[in-house]
């Protein structure tokens, strides 16, 4: 599902109206029937009081025209007009008049004088401000959204919360309605994701108003959100007539004295990812660990007793995971330079992996390629240097990928696959996966894919996808709290038969609840 900036949606909206001759009223018309539509299947004309905030744009066009269908179908609407500007869209004035021709008449907010009572109870629809804001919000209109955010009310938005932009920060969050659900027009923002914007959205769905498909198939955009929808012509189904050696070799190196496990996770979660062969590259004190922990994988020791000292194996990995409980000594740092300089293996590089490649940023240019990064968001920042905004984040990360050619997994709640300049925004997760040894997991996972003959970018986008869905089906009959690493590898199975189910809710329409909280750790 492709995400648009604000320009591109004005651009569909104008090639829309003319490709179908219908006129920009028309247009408001199909959205405002998707939002009523929306409510009416879940209200059935109940009697729950609907505060509706409409600004004098058409944003605010769309809430005023939802309000006269809404009162046509017997509800208790209570539609109040955002007055901050002598400026109003033609549209909205159209329907305005037809509100007027209910005999409906809104109530006229001027000042922070004018603030309604707005019973808990209550359901607030907000139409304020849409896409086209650039400047922050009047004094008193922020008064206003703080008033709303305070009323305890279930609070609807319409296609963003009011007082956010949809391209860039705002100044001061405080004027930014606080949104239970938002009901996004085409298709969801990109601020919905970010962790600085994304927190005023704790559910949202997309409504399909009929923007000309073909000007959106065609149109190129800079972030995409990843559906099994988008996964699934890529997916590869085993053949009959196969064996191990068809699905390829995964090396994981890492460990040290106390952090095998990490060891041990990631080499798991590539073999339940379909990596035909798996070994596990550690320390002397490793060795028994993972033998008994891990039967169906091979272990290669290193000569160090409690860290990695000299990388040296006999066999020929397709792909090599590297950095999960490996520590930074400056013998590790060594190793781990002179490898990354002589191998041309793609390697899966994550924790003290991403650690060392930060402290010596000469090896960034030294990395293989179908290389891939998995850093958490303590490990990016140590990788590109500190930011003061998510959209100065993302764009960081967008020039590092580009830079160094390799693919980026962005961990975070919503994370942000990165590379050839585009962001690949995942669908899947849940707060529960920020734990201990999760990342370890999806660097095994994403490896286990590159061994099968994924691209990078595919297996990533494939790992960060099964990962987070494992992380979903775990949680199903417990609390975020009790969900473990291990569980994410024990649920792999599950998630890849998901990928099959056939969904309750149309995939362009389907939301999401502040999504892959795992890809923190």
């Amino acid at each position: 599902m492709k995400i648009f900036n604000a320009q591109q949606i004005y651009d569909a909206d104008k090639w829309t109206i003319q490709r179908q001759g219908i006129s920009s009223d028309e247009l408001m018309e199909r959205a405002a029937m998707q939002l009523f539509n929306w409510i009416h299947s879940r209200l059935q004309g109940g009697g729950t009081p609907l505060y509706i905030f409409c600004g004098i744009g058409n944003n605010g066009g769309d809430g005023i025209a939802l309000a006269r269908h809404l009162v046509e179908h017997g509800y208790h609407v209570m539609p109040f007009v955002v007055n901050y500007s002598e400026t109003r869209s033609k549209d909205f004035l159209h329907n305005m008049e037809r509100l007027k021709e209910r005999k409906v008449w809104p109530v006229f907010l001027n000042d922070a004088d004018d603030l309604p009572e707005i019973p808990k109870e209550a359901i607030v629809i907000d139409a304020i401000f849409g896409i086209g804001l650039n400047r922050p919000p009047a004094d008193w209109v922020v008064k206003l959204i703080q008033h709303i955010n305070g009323s305890q009310a279930f609070t609807l938005s319409v296609d963003i919360p009011s007082g956010m932009f949809v391209d860039r920060p705002v100044a001061d969050y405080n004027g930014v309605i606080q949104a239970n659900f938002v009901l996004s027009i085409q298709a969801p923002k990109l601020v919905f994701f970010l962790p600085e914007t994304g927190r005023f959205v704790n559910q949202w769905q997309a409504l399909d108003i009929g923007l000309d498909p073909a000007f959106l198939a065609e149109m190129s955009t800079d972030f995409e959100f990843i559906t099994k929808y988008e996964l699934l012509p890529a997916y590869r189904s085993r053949e009959r007539f196969t064996h191990k050696g068809h699905y390829g070799h995964t090396l994981v190196i890492g460990g040290s004295l106390g952090k095998i496990g990490a060891v041990a996770l990631a080499s798991k979660a590539a073999l339940k990812a379909g990596a035909g062969l798996v070994s596990s590259y550690v320390p002397q004190c490793g060795l028994v660990p993972l033998q008994s922990q891990l039967p169906e994988a091979m272990v290669i020791v290193d000569q160090g007793e409690g860290a990695i000292t000299n990388i040296k194996f006999d066999v020929a990995p397709t792909v090599i995971a590297m950095g999960m409980g490996l520590g930074t000594d400056d013998n590790t740092k060594k190793t781990v330079g002179d490898f990354i300089e002589d191998t041309e293996i793609p390697v899966v590089l994550d924790a003290d992996g991403v650690n060392i490649l930060a402290q010596k940023p000469e090896l960034l240019l030294k990395l293989p390629a179908g290389s891939v990064l998995t850093p958490h968001i303590g490990e990016l920042k140590r990788l590109l240097g500190d930011w003061g905004n998510d959209f100065e984040k993302c764009e960081k990360a967008k020039n590092f990928s580009l830079q160094y050619d390799v693919v980026l997994v962005m961990k975070d709640a919503y994370t942000i696959c990165w590379y050839k300049g585009r962001g690949y925004i995942n669908s899947t997760g849940n707060p529960g996966m920020a734990t201990a040894g999760s990342g370890d997991v999806l660097a095994g996972i994403i490896a286990g894919f590159m061994s099968q003959g994924y691209d990078a970018l595919t297996a990533a986008l494939f790992g960060v996808y099964l990962h987070g869905s494992s992380g979903d089906i775990a949680v199903e009959g417990m609390g975020y709290q009790a969900l473990l690493a291990s569980d994410l590898v024990d649920n792999l199975g599950n998630a890849f038969l998901a990928l099959f189910e056939v969904p309750q809710a149309p995939p362009q329409e389907s939301g999401g609840q502040n999504g892959q909280g795992g890809n923190q750790a």
